[in-house]
This record gives structure tokens, C-alpha cells and sequence, in this order.
């Protein structure tokens, strides 16, 4: 594997988003409270992800996961206790969110650079995502803060409202319009999976019973993936799994895509998303640009603002 560090390039990226007025987040929001913040998250992060290149996608899947229930604050953070149930125990969460200790070290080290409580953990979960991309060669963004963190957590909505490996396109495009994004925010957020690594438990199905997905790549996957056990065994979400660029899409023209709601966005008979899927795939600079857009867009999802919420001391816990 090549070093990641040949991987920290920064493809800097002019994103213009309207947010409503009573969104209250800015780009702004740290600098003068804490002018050290952004950076200190940054250089957590970049050694994470040498000690393990797979932990940028896993900092990105827990930004995701925490917008998509009830929005982005920080809700998929807490840990379960003797009266409080929270996110992490969820179907699409248990045994397949990772970070939580990456997070924990970032925690720790922007309360130290900012001489206090300062940054909440929902944005540190949008900055480590945005740094997670820009590191492993994606678009660096300008993300939106100010949320604060939520004192509670649904495991139902955790179920509910997170999309599954198994859904349909028609289920997806619900979904992501449940959470006021469309078709495009599908394409292009889903292009995230250029970079990771899925369980068997989540593309068994996919590899012994989809009838559009490449016969040879098939048969590669059942050697890591048998019918029966092996569910945590993983194989990558496209062939450069470390590197953010637009393999995924390709992938999809040639019926490799790993997870059956993957290949469910290019069909190749002028579904409604196959323009899509073609154009970014033979245009990654658009892909860029367009993928810091719908993550701003995501990141405003309900964030709690103002008075609302807290900033965690924890982020395993309410204060």
C-alpha cells in the first residue's frame, strides 16, 4: 500500500451554499474563540489516518450517521447507559461505527488548545469528516460550524432513518428527500464510498443473488464473503479504497459496485440517475466541487444552535 501521506493533498474547492437565516452556523465561528481549533483537529486527524488509512471513511460514516437521525449533533456519540439507550447499538450502527476513540483524542486535544469546553463535539464530527476527504485526496471545503451537542439520541430513528446496503433506488431517493436533499446529494454523497471498506454481512446477499453485478468480481468476493459466516469479514468499496476519487462511480459502470444500493444508482438503461453516475465518473473535478457542496448542505440538517443543546465535556456523555 502506498504511504498515505502521499495521499495529503489538498484540492481546495469554492463552495457557495444558502443557508437560512436561522441556521446560525459560519465558517467563522471558532476563529476568534478559538483561532487553534480547526488545526488541532486537523493534525489528530492526519495521524490517525496513518495509523490507519481505513479511519478517514470511518470519521466520514460517523458524520453521516449523526446528520441522518434527527440532525447533526452529535447524537450517534453517546454511549448507552443503565437508564439511556442511545444510537451506537442501532442495526446500522452496531459493530460498524468506528472512531469513537479517534474522536475521544480529538476532544482532548481541542479542549486543550482552547484553554477550555469550546468546540462541541457534532462539529468536530463535520470538521474530521471534511479533513478525513481533503487528506485522502478529496476537496477541502469550507464547513459550516456552531452546532452544539444534543442531551439525548434515538436507537428507533437510528433504525429507521438511516439508508441500508439493501435498499432500493427508489428507497434511497425517499430517504435522502425525507432528509430535504435530492437526487443529486444521492449521487454524490453516496460517491463517499470511494474510500472504505464494508462488512460481508452487508453485500452477502448481493454477491450470491443480484443477477447486474460482474460475474468475475462476484466470484473474487465469495473467497471473503460464504454463504454462511465470515459477516465481519470486509472488502473494499472500489479498487483504490484510501484514495478519494471517482473509481467508485466507474465501478458502477461495470457492475462492480460492492453493496446492492450502490449498483441500485446506475441501472444503464437512461435511469434517472445514470446521467449522473457517467458524469462523474469521467469528470472528478465536478465530482470535487460538487461533493463539498451536498456535505455542506448535509451539514446543515437540523443542527442545534443558540441556546439549544450543550457543548459535551464527553463525548461519550452528556455534561
Amino acid at each position: 500500500m502506498a504511504n498515505v501521506q502521499t495521499f495529503f493533498m489538498c484540492f481546495m474547492v469554492a463552495v457557495t451554499v444558502v443557508l437560512p437565516a436561522s441556521a446560525q452556523l459560519s465558517a467563522e465561528f471558532y476563529d476568534k474563540v478559538c483561532p487553534d481549533a480547526l488545526p488541532t483537529i486537523r493534525s489528530v486527524v492526519e495521524q490517525a489516518i496513518q495509523n490507519e488509512p481505513r479511519m478517514g471513511a470511518s470519521l466520514l460514516r460517523l458524520h453521516f450517521h449523526d446528520c441522518f437521525v434527527n440532525g447533526c449533533d452529535g447524537s450517534d456519540l453517546l454511549d448507552d447507559t443503565a437508564t439511556f439507550k442511545g444510537e451506537k447499538t442501532a442495526k446500522p450502527n452496531l459493530n460498524s461505527l468506528r472512531g469513537f476513540d479517534v474522536v475521544d483524542q480529538i476532544k482532548a486535544a481541542v479542549n486543550s488548545a482552547c484553554n477550555g469546553n469550546v468546540v462541541s463535539c457534532a462539529d468536530i464530527l463535520a470538521i474530521a469528516a471534511r479533513d478525513s476527504v481533503s487528506i485522502l485526496g478529496g476537496p477541502s471545503y469550507q464547513v459550516l460550524l456552531g452546532r452544539r451537542d444534543a442531551r439525548n439520541a434515538s436507537f428507533n430513528d437510528a433504525n429507521i432513518d438511516i439508508p441500508a446496503p439493501f435498499f432500493n433506488f427508489s428507497n434511497l431517493l425517499s430517504n435522502f428527500q425525507n432528509h430535504g436533499l435530492d437526487l443529486k446529494d444521492l449521487i454524490v454523497l453516496s460517491g463517499a464510498h470511494t474510500i472504505g471498506l464494508a462488512r460481508c454481512t452487508n453485500f452477502r446477499a448481493r454477491i450470491y443473488n443480484d443477477t447486474d453485478i460482474d460475474p468475475e468480481f462476484a466470484a473474487s468476493l465469495q473467497k471473503v464473503c460464504p454463504i454462511t459466516g465470515g459477516g465481519n469479514n470486509t472488502a473494499p468499496l472500489d479498487a483504490t479504497t484510501t484514495i478519494f476519487d471517482t473509481v467508485y462511480y466507474q465501478g458502477l459502470l461495470h457492475s462492480t459496485g460492492l453493496l446492492h444500493s450502490d449498483q441500485e444508482l446506475f441501472k444503464g438503461n437512461s435511469h434517472e440517475s445514470d446521467d449522473l453516475v457517467r458524469y462523474y465518473s469521467y469528470n472528478p473535478d465536478a465530482f470535487m466541487a460538487d461533493f463539498g457542496a451536498s456535505m455542506i448542505r448535509m451539514g446543515n440538517l437540523e443542527p442545534l444552535t443558540g441556546t439549544n443543546g450543550e457543548i459535551r465535556m464527553n463525548c461519550r456523555k452528556v455534561n
